[in-house]
């Protein structure tokens, strides 16, 4: 893997990310583990990883288990456990956010993207401003691509849902945005691509629908 890409921590090329301060999900939780364990000498990072991936794997055995066994009903209750946790999520990352007044609607969104991408997912990612009215980025490495299968990202889609959410209800954005995936790591491309783009006034939203795809097959299976 190169060097390209950025992860939690790292600046942006753009002037307006220096001026811009967005929260830090689970603060007091990670003031204590830099307090009290990130310095200690037996302490290997990659336990972090080990648990995160324990936990990721959790979700997706309850999710099949109870698509199984209880059908849409059950499904219905895990997505809306998922959906809510990612709006906890959203709220923390705007909790005592600044932003430049002359800060534009897409450099936010673009900017909240890379707090997602690079703190709840710590993920490696390749982040752009294509123009006024669309933002793209890659992950070029995700701590799930490789105990994931393609099929087992829709998990993520429910809690990326809760923090569309939440963004879209604290009204820090001016407009509305539709975020469509173009490829996948775990599908064989070589970075996970994702769109975001302005959404167009009584536009249907893509994100929700593909969802939904997804869940009718999840039960056909």
């Amino acid at each position: 893997m190169d060097e390209k890409g950025i992860l939690k921590g790292a600046n942006r090329k753009e002037e307006m990310w220096k001026k811009t301060k967005l929260g830090e999900p689970f603060k007091k939780t990670l003031e204590r583990f830099r307090a009290d364990v990130i310095n200690r000498k037996d302490f290997d990072p990659t336990s972090l990883l080990q648990f995160g991936l324990f936990m990721a794997m959790a979700v997706i055995n309850i999710l099949q288990d109870v698509e199984k066994k209880l059908g849409s009903e059950g499904q219905k209750i895990v997505i809306d456990a998922l959906i809510r946790t990612g709006y906890m999520m959203g709220n923390q990352i705007l909790e005592n956010i600044q932003i430049p007044a002359e800060i534009s609607d897409i450099e936010l969104m673009s900017f909240l993207a890379t707090i997602v991408n690079t703190q709840a997912w710590t993920s490696i990612e390749d982040p752009r401003i294509d123009n006024e009215e669309q933002c793209s980025f890659d992950i070029i490495w995700c701590p799930l691509q490789n105990v994931y299968k393609a099929f087992d990202c829709r998990v993520q889609r429910y809690l990326v849902q809760g923090i569309i959410n939440a963004f879209r209800d604290s009204g820090v954005l001016q407009h509305e945005y539709q975020v469509e995936f173009k490829t996948t790591i775990p599908a064989g491309a070589k970075t996970c691509l994702f769109h975001i783009t302005k959404k167009n006034p009584n536009e249907k939203d893509k994100w929700e629908e593909y969802s939904e795809v997804l869940e009718k097959k999840a039960l056909e299976k």
